[in-house]
């Protein structure tokens, strides 16, 4: 991890304040934040100062812990963890920050760091002779997929080559940055594929939306008058929801009349019910028995003999 330290003391200002539209921004900004909160408003503050000089300075460090009423080591901590913050001067129109991490390394970040050093200064932080351009290389700036990159104050610019980089501080260098336009430098939406979408471009409309007109007074009792289906209603053909079935409390004779007929018929399992043998004299119930065998209620039961203790049975 790099050491971050203020810059020199003979370029640092003596003094700092916000203008008049900055103090205005700042106020509006230490008010969104409850009662004993303003403090969390250290961030915003410290970025809003950078804007205005172009880099955090000391001045500016002891300006924002007095107006948040916190101690100044605790903004100092604040203004050297986060790379965000330029502790030393930069480029007055471009500060060039190129992504150096795997991906972007991978993709040609050692060829953008060579066109920083050609068009701007060979050492990183460095001015170049104007005061205008510096560059710097840092970590992984979240567009990966978009590799290689590099981030000019707020905005990133992507999928560069080192002729397209040239260009770019070419342009911020004649003070034209703001016609440069931000993101993917070649024919893609974000993080889309190069060209436009690869799979799942097939217009696919749907069955029927909003926007599809309604059907006429005709249609719609045509389809009214088709009776439902029956597919989904239970069916079920238990005695108990038979509408024929009379109960004694509603029709005392058609109950009685079910009554009978319902003795009437033969019980399963008795001899009045028809058998289903298998074979003859098999042990099915209300088989026949096979001539000359005897059934189960005449066979003659075995027993067990008795062993005393002297060996007589």
């Amino acid at each position: 991890m790099s050491v971050r330290r203020l810059a020199e003391d003979q370029v640092q200002p003596a003094i700092f304040a916000f203008n008049d539209e900055n103090s205005v921004w700042a106020e509006a900004t230490i008010r969104k934040y409850p009662a004993g909160r303003q403090q969390s408003a250290v961030i915003p503050l410290l970025m809003r100062a950078q804007e205005q000089d172009g880099w955090v300075t000391r001045a500016a460090i002891e300006f924002v812990a007095g107006k948040l009423d916190m101690p100044y080591i605790r903004v100092l901590e604040v203004a050297t963890f986060y790379t965000q913050f330029q502790l030393k001067p930069v480029g007055t129109r471009a500060h060039i920050q190129v992504c150096g991490t795997t991906p972007c390394m991978l993709r040609g970040a050692e060829d953008l760091m060579k066109v920083c050093q050609h068009k701007i200064h060979h050492d990183p932080f460095a001015l170049n002779a104007d005061g205008t351009l510096s560059w710097e290389e840092v970590e992984c700036q979240g567009a990966c997929v978009n590799a290689p990159m590099v981030i000019i104050f707020k905005d990133a610019y992507e999928d560069l080559t080192p002729e397209r980089l040239e260009e770019i501080i070419d342009a911020f260098e004649a003070g034209k940055g703001h016609e440069i336009k931000p993101g993917p430098q070649i024919d893609r939406i974000f993080s889309a594929p190069e060209g436009g979408p690869q799979t799942l471009n097939d217009e696919i409309k749907p069955v029927r939306t909003n926007l599809d007109p309604h059907p006429s007074a005709e249609e719609a009792a045509a389809a009214a008058s088709v009776p439902p289906a029956d597919a989904a209603r239970p069916k079920d053909t238990a005695a108990e929801t038979n509408p024929s079935l009379k109960t004694p409390a509603t029709a005392p004779a058609a109950s009685a009349a079910n009554a009978k007929a319902a003795e009437a018929q033969p019980l399963s399992a008795t001899a009045k019910s028809k058998p289903a043998p298998k074979t003859p004299g098999s042990a099915v119930e209300g088989a026949p028995p096979e001539p000359g065998a005897v059934s189960g209620d005449l066979k003659p039961k075995r027993t067990r003999r008795k062993t005393t203790t002297e060996g007589e049975s």
